[in-house]
C-alpha cells in the first residue's frame, strides 16, 4: 500500500490546488439540483399521533406516506429501490454486496454516470469497502470491491481530488484512501493517527481535515499536511472547549504520538487538556463550517473553521420537541441543511434547516434493530442513496431515493 499516485478519471492533486481549494463541487452533492432550496418554507408541525406528521412543508411536500413495498415512508412523488443486499450478486455484475454497509459517498464518472461506495463494517480483518458504477441513467453497470482485509470500516469521508478515505473504528484503527474506480491500490494513511476512527472530512479552503472518533472519551481531531492534498506527512492535532458553555472557542494542541504501540498511551489520552466528545460520529463540510455528530449526548455540532467557534445546533436534551435521536452519518445539501441518519431512533433520516427547524425525510418500518447509514446524494442530487445496515437476519439493504428534490 505504497503506490501515492491519483486514481485515474478522478481530479488529482494538482488539479485540486490549481483551483485554490475550492474543489467542493467535486463532492458527492455536485450539480444544480443538488437540494437547491431550503427544505422548510413554514415551521414544521409538532409530532402528530402516528409521530411523523411533521415533514419539510414547503408548500410543495405533503407528509410521509405509508410504507411503500421497501418498507420506506416518503413524501409523496418519491420512489424507492433496492440497489444491493447484502449476500447477493449486485445486478449486472459477480460481486456480492457485503456485509454491514455502513458510511458512503459518491463520486461522479467522466461518462456522466457515478459511483457509490460503502464500507463494510465487518471485524477481524473481514471488512472493506464496495462500490456501484451507475451509467447516466442510473443503471447500475457494475460492482467490485476497492478496499479488502481491514477491520470494522465505519464512516469515512471523499476528497476533494476524488478518493474516498475509509475508516476503521477498532483499538488503532487507520484510514485508508481508496481509489473509487478499484483501479489503484489503497494507501494507509498513518499520519492520519490511529484510534477509534469515525469518520473524516476535508475542509476545502485550507485542506486541512476534521476527524470523530466513535469513543465515550473520544476527541475532535484536525490534522494539517505538510502540502495541501498530501497525507502522508503533516500534523495531528486534538480540540480543546474553551468555555462554559456553547457556542465555544476551540484550542489546537498537537498529539505527540499519533501511531502509539499496544503499550503506549491512546492517542485520545496523550493530551489531557483536550476536551471529550462523547461518542463522535458523522461529519461534513460546507461551506466554512465542519457539521458532526455525538452520539452519546445525541447533539449535532457546528464548528466555524475559520474562526474556530463551535456552538451546538441540535441537542435532544434541550429541544422542544425532539424528533431526532441516535444521530449517525450526516451529510449536509448545498443550501446548507444538515441530513443526519438514525442509528436507532425511529429509523429516520431527519433534516436540520439552516434555522435549525427539524424534521424527518424518511423512514424505515420494521427494521427497528438496525441503523440508517451512508446517505450521500448522487452528483446531480437527484438520487439519496443509503443502507440499512442490519435490514434482515442475512445482512443489510442498500436502497436509492428518486424523486423532485429539486422542489425541497
Amino acid at each position: 500500500m505504497t503506490n501515492d499516485t491519483p486514481p485515474p478519471e478522478a481530479p488529482n492533486r494538482r488539479q485540486w490546488l490549481r483551483t485554490s481549494l475550492l474543489a467542493s463541487g467535486l463532492l458527492a452533492l455536485g450539480g444544480k439540483a443538488a437540494l437547491a432550496n431550503n427544505l422548510f418554507a413554514v415551521p414544521a408541525n409538532p409530532r402528530g399521533d402516528e409521530g411523523l406528521k411533521p415533514i419539510m412543508a414547503t408548500g410543495r411536500l405533503g407528509p410521509l406516506q405509508p410504507p411503500n413495498s421497501d418498507g420506506i415512508r416518503l413524501p409523496a412523488g418519491f420512489t424507492s429501490r433496492v440497489v444491493a443486499r447484502s449476500g447477493s450478486r449486485v445486478a449486472g455484475s459477480g460481486y456480492i454486496w457485503h456485509l454491514e454497509p455502513d458510511g458512503g459517498a459518491t463520486f461522479a464518472t467522466h461518462d456522466g454516470g457515478w459511483i457509490y461506495v460503502s464500507n463494510a463494517e465487518v471485524k477481524d480483518n473481514k471488512g472493506g469497502v464496495g462500490a456501484i458504477r451507475f451509467d447516466r441513467r442510473g443503471n447500475i453497470i457494475s460492482a467490485y470491491s476497492i478496499c479488502t482485509n481491514t477491520t470494522r470500516n465505519c464512516a469515512g469521508g471523499p476528497t476533494p481530488w476524488g478518493t474516498w478515505l475509509t475508516c476503521e473504528e477498532t483499538d488503532r484503527g487507520r484510514v485508508i484512501e481508496c481509489d473509487p474506480y478499484g483501479t489503484r491500490a489503497p494507501i494507509v494513511r498513518n499520519a492520519l493517527g490511529w484510534f477509534d476512527h469515525e469518520a473524516v472530512a476535508v475542509d476545502t479552503r485550507t485542506g486541512y481535515l476534521y476527524l470523530t472518533e466513535d469513543k465515550t472519551d473520544g476527541r475532535l481531531y484536525r490534522f494539517r499536511p505538510a502540502t495541501p492534498g498530501n497525507l502522508t506527512n503533516g500534523t495531528l492535532e486534538v480540540a480543546k472547549r474553551i468555555g462554559n458553555a456553547a457556542p465555544y472557542q476551540l484550542e489546537w494542541l498537537p498529539v505527540p504520538q499519533p501511531n502509539p504501540g499496544g503499550n503506549d498511551i491512546r492517542t485520545r489520552r496523550q493530551v489531557p487538556a483536550s476536551s471529550a466528545f462523547n461518542g463522535g460520529e458523522g461529519i461534513w463540510f460546507h461551506n466554512g463550517v465542519i457539521y458532526f455528530t455525538t452520539k452519546g449526548d445525541n447533539r449535532v455540532w457546528a464548528l466555524t473553521t475559520g474562526s474556530n467557534k463551535l456552538d451546538i445546533i441540535y441537542d435532544e436534551a434541550t429541544a422542544p420537541n425532539p424528533i431526532l435521536t441516535g444521530v449517525d452519518n450526516v451529510v449536509v445539501s448545498r443550501r446548507g441543511d444538515v441530513l443526519v441518519a438514525e442509528d436507532g431512533g425511529d429509523m429516520q433520516i431527519v433534516v436540520i434547516a439552516p434555522d435549525r427547524r427539524v424534521a424527518p425525510l424518511l423512514q424505515v418500518v420494521n427494521q427497528d434493530s438496525s441503523e440508517i447509514t451512508g446517505p450521500a446524494f448522487s452528483p446531480d442530487g437527484t438520487r439519496l442513496y443509503f443502507s440499512s445496515q442490519e435490514a434482515t437476519p442475512a445482512g443489510g439493504i442498500t436502497y436509492e431515493i428518486s424523486g423532485p428534490f429539486q422542489n425541497l
